[in-house]
């Protein structure tokens, strides 16, 4: 914690943040410590700003994804390629807890700003670094973004149907997996210094790291098995029955079955006492041997069904199932709105912007107002000022030379 910082109603209030990251991974990072009372300053480049302010979709000039996942910060510019960029940046440094960055690796070491560079200035330091394909090996120089982290990590590779190319996931997973795991390792940085007398730390997160972690047993399947999986479209070896099925009113509902419990009430659901005595659908092993024939007769049942007695039956039967949704179906749909889970973010330029809230909820804790993302330099005053005590004079001086 920031030294001379004092306990606020937040979670996380009292942490200090540098976020100097660009686009997705870095700043999501970032946002989900924001979005829990950390105090995060977002250090841009001068008028130009992050890169994810351009991509839209804009109301009124204003973009949309700039919004959402930039919220609750401070927003800074700054020139890190000048020398007096580098100083006031050292100066911010000396005043975080953390510093999140995501360039290509080698961008800070050329500008002077490495790790122990900053850690010079301030020992307790926490640099999470995330990077494409990481700070070491081969591939450390390339660039790496979503798209090449879900490529290079197996996730792709396996994702679609097997007579057409692989199928990218429909957001940016591999962004948002980097940032969740930097956000907890950097969680665990600080509470190792400042629980257990730890001492700063350099976090080094792949992207491609972030995909591979979560392939299930892609790894040990090939190595003690040889299995090499290939896509399957929608069915999985953990689902039999499993797909995504049609229904009389031709939408889509998902519904899988592993257990074995499972399996003898959705057979009990559509009347199939039968599957109960037949060998082949013993275990769920059998099953998924004859997984083609029994997702082709749910697929026949489930399009019988009007939708209300389908979901009934699924609900009576303890089942897990779900329609698969549109945005519009979210954003009506009540459960979602008994839960808070879209939230509605005052924006002073556009007005009104429903987004995603912040998850997860702890109870007894006072849940922090989600604040809009900031306008290009908008704290500069504030913290250059406020912070290191930088004179108007002085603010107005650094920004003719294009530092701020």
């Amino acid at each position: 914690m920031k030294v001379g910082a004092q306990p606020g109603p937040h979670l996380l209030s009292g942490l200090r943040i540098l976020d100097l990251g660009t686009m997705v991974a870095g700043p999501v990072a970032a946002t989900l410590f924001a979005d829990f009372g950390a105090e995060v300053i977002k250090v841009e480049v001068p008028k130009r700003g992050d890169t994810v302010r351009d991509l839209g979709p804009f109301v009124d000039g204003k973009c949309l994804y700039w919004s959402v996942e930039n919220r609750n910060k401070k927003s800074v510019t700054l020139d890190l390629r000048q020398p007096e960029g580098r100083e006031l940046l050292l100066r911010l440094v000396e005043q975080a807890d953390a510093v999140v960055e995501n360039f290509r690796p080698g961008t800070l070491e050329k500008w002077g700003l490495g790790y122990e560079e900053m850690k010079a200035r301030n020992p307790r330091l926490v640099l999470l670094r995330i990077s494409g394909f990481g700070q070491t090996g081969p591939y450390r120089e390339r660039a790496g973004y979503d798209r090449i982290a879900l490529a290079f990590g197996g996730l792709m590779g396996i994702t679609g149907f097997p007579d057409r190319p692989p199928v990218r996931i429909g957001t940016s997973i591999a962004d948002y997996q980097s940032a969740i795991l930097g956000a907890f390792a950097l969680m665990m940085a600080i509470y190792h210094r400042d629980l257990r007398g730890g001492e700063g730390q350099e976090i080094d997160l792949a992207m491609y790291e972030a995909i591979i972690r979560f392939t299930e047993v892609l790894v040990p399947a090939y190595d003690r098995l040889g299995t090499v999986r290939e896509r399957r479209g929608n069915k999985h070896f953990a689902a039999a029955p499993g797909e995504h099925f049609r229904t009389s009113d031709g939408r889509y509902v998902i519904l899988t079955v592993s257990a074995d419990a499972g399996f003898q009430r959705l057979a009990q659901a559509m009347g199939r006492q039968d599957w109960l005595a037949d060998e082949r659908f013993a275990t769920h092993e059998k099953r998924w041997q004859h997984v083609d024939e029994l997702n082709a007769a749910l697929a026949q049942w489930i399009e019988q069904q009007p939708v209300e007695q389908l979901c009934a039956k699924l609900d009576e039967a303890k089942l897990a199932y779900s329609f698969i949704y549109t945005i519009e179906d979210i954003m009506n749909d009540p459960h979602y709105q008994a839960r808070g889970t879209i939230a509605s973010v005052p924006d002073p330029a556009i007005g009104p912007v429903r987004m995603a809230g912040v998850v997860p909820k702890f109870g007894g804790v006072q849940e922090k107002p989600i604040e809009p993302a900031p306008d290009l330099g908008q704290h500069n005053e504030e913290v250059y000022g406020g912070m290191l005590g930088l004179t108007v004079e002085q603010m107005a001086d650094l920004a003719e030379k294009g530092v701020l």
